[in-house]
């Protein structure tokens, strides 16, 4: 996994200033948007041009044909979130995966849902944007065609997928173009995803006369209906795959309801219960019930507490998540005084939590459908996602975690694509609340998030990496707004976590007790951790597997923004 020196991590400062503010998963995604916010465009124009960017320039892990769930906050107060996720195909066996693959979901245009990001980034740029998809995706389009370093992150995580990139011819041939794992400082070229979005632009260029609406349509109606769909779903259809001509042109991304959770002088915003992003306010929510005292940042019993509080809150999200357009998931009892009181009730402050604690009011039957903890293995997190979030000069907020990886399906040849592969996050059996559905969508682990201070003050915040994220997230808000930290410090701080819960990922590993921390806790603290029952294992210094947080806080009390990116990446936050 990618390290960085702990003796230099923390020389990044908090980037103060007070007209606009970007921060996002690769130093040329920032820099694109910031070339937006100076152009006049606003958060929206710079957050999806980011966005954009980021699925060719992080593209082992992000895909420009992948998800991109998306919150925004308008200056006149309004918060909207873009489903950013998109369905299973109509014509998919619920029980497929329980049929013919003995519950195992394998690699491949089987875990093909309807690629979304295309449509999110699209439908935001029309409803809250000022510019052209043209606009936006220039700087993506020429990272594409002239081509970018290859940094030690991007190099490593090709690497240590090599053999799953090597399974598909066209994956092979973009990503081992040397008949090798691409090498730190060479350049890195996709024309045929150059093509793709160009593609896009000049079918929104040939529609532009009637106006600014219909060449995003345009834009929009050559992937989902053009030629790029046309060969998605031939391939599909060579393939074995189930993606049709229909399930694209009739997928929008949907607006869903934002979920609003009060924490002391804040509204915590995060999307609905089709992604994780809950968790992250349910966890806030048990820990201020339970109080935090005087607990001490980073100490034994507040890195205890946290985490036992962190395996209520992933077991309820075991038992209920879903769509919640199939699945009752019941946040408002999830969030009750009664339902927090009964998880709080279940932890000890002097011994971890055996297994994963017990459902409460869950469906009948669910704990038959949870998989049985492993033997061993390693924490850590699946290889992809990114996230933006920008604060412009007029006060709009944009924070967006794009996601889709290129090593677990294949790409569509001549494109540059893997239509999305998010199906990996739907359980095989249709009974489970998560589980496999036409029509349905998996549960999805990126989650972007806001907070909104009763002064006006906003925080846009967000990370990739898996299960970690929620977890990432929670420690730098609490290290911001509990413990007084800056922005950069919050995020330089030491992490830990808990993975004692099925992971969201197929094969859904179930680490029972295991608690990993990076190394720059301790002894005396792993000690402590080992003598309460935790399964401790330790990471090395600002590893990616703790994730990587970017965030933005504008501060009403100054007039200030604030930001930071996270060293555990290639992350950078630009302001002005």
């Amino acid at each position: 996994m990618h390290t960085l020196d702990p003796s230099t991590a923390s020389q990044r400062p908090t980037l103060y200033g007070s007209r606009h503010a970007i921060s996002s998963g690769h130093y040329l995604a920032t820099a694109a948007g910031h070339t937006i916010l100076e152009n006049g465009g606003n958060a929206i124009d710079a957050g999806v041009a980011a966005g954009i960017a980021l699925g060719v320039l992080c593209s082992n892990e992000v895909n420009v044909a992948g998800v991109a769930p998306i919150l925004i906050r308008t200056a006149a107060g309004e918060t909207v979130s873009i489903a950013g996720l998109g369905t299973w195909p109509m014509s998919i066996p619920a029980d497929l995966f329980q049929r013919e693959h003995a519950g195992a979901m394998p690699y491949g245009v089987l875990m093909t849902v309807v690629p979304a990001a295309p449509d999110a980034w699209i439908t935001a740029l029309r409803d809250y944007g000022t510019m052209s998809f043209g606009e936006v995706s220039s700087e993506a389009i020429r990272f594409a065609r002239q081509g970018f370093a290859i940094y030690d992150y991007f190099a490593e995580e090709v690497a240590e997928m090599e053999q799953e990139y090597r399974a598909w011819d066209a994956n092979r041939r973009i990503y081992l173009p040397a008949g090798r794992p691409p090498r730190v400082g060479e350049r890195f070229v996709q024309n045929d995803l150059a093509d793709t979005l160009q593609y896009m632009v000049d079918q929104e260029r040939t529609a532009a006369h009637r106006g600014r609406a219909a060449g995003l349509e345009a834009a929009r109606d050559a992937f989902y209906v053009g030629d790029i769909a046309a060969k998605i779903v031939a391939y599909q259809e060579a393939n074995g795959g189930f993606l049709t001509r229909d399930d694209l042109a009739t997928y929008h991304a949907r607006y869903e309801p934002v979920v609003h959770t009060r924490w002391r002088d804040f509204d915590v915003l995060t999307c609905d219960a089709w992604c994780q992003g809950p968790a992250f306010a349910h966890a806030l929510a048990m820990l201020e019930r339970h109080g935090l005292g005087t607990l001490k940042h980073n100490s034994l019993d507040y890195a205890h507490l946290v985490t036992e509080v962190l395996k209520a809150v992933f077991a309820d999200r075991e038992y209920r998540y879903g769509d919640p357009r199939f699945v009752d998931v019941g946040l408002g009892e999830l969030f009750s005084d009664d339902h927090l009181d009964a998880r709080l009730a279940d932890i000890s402050m002097s011994q971890a939590h055996p297994g994963m604690p017990r459902p409460i009011g869950a469906m009948e039957g669910i704990e038959a459908l949870i998989p049985s903890p492993a033997a061993s293995g390693s924490a850590g997190r699946a290889p992809d996602t990114s996230y933006v979030c920008v604060i412009d000069r007029w006060g709009n907020a944009f924070s967006a975690t794009p996601s889709d990886g290129s090593y677990e399906a294949p790409v569509v040849p001549g494109t540059g694509i893997v239509p999305s592969s998010r199906g990996v996050q739907s359980r095989p059996d249709p009974r489970h609340p998560s589980g496999v559905g036409p029509g349905r969508r998996p549960r999805l682990t990126p989650n972007p998030a806001m907070a909104v201070r009763d002064d006006g003050s906003v925080l846009a915040f967000g990370c990739p990496g898996g299960d970690m994220q929620i977890q990432a997230m929670l420690q730098v808000f609490l290290n911001i707004f509990h413990f007084g930290m800056d922005v950069q410090a919050a995020i330089d701080a030491p992490r830990f976590s808990t993975w004692s819960f099925p992971n969201s990922f197929a094969p859904f590993e179930f680490l029972d007790g295991r608690m990993a921390l990076e190394n720059r806790f301790d002894e005396p603290t792993l000690d402590g951790l080992r003598a309460r029952g935790h399964d401790v294992e330790v990471w090395p210094p600002f590893t990616r597997s703790a994730a990587a947080v970017e965030a933005i806080y504008r501060d009403a009390s100054t007039g200030f923004l604030r930001a930071g990116a996270d060293p555990r990446q290639p992350a950078w936050a630009v302001v002005s």
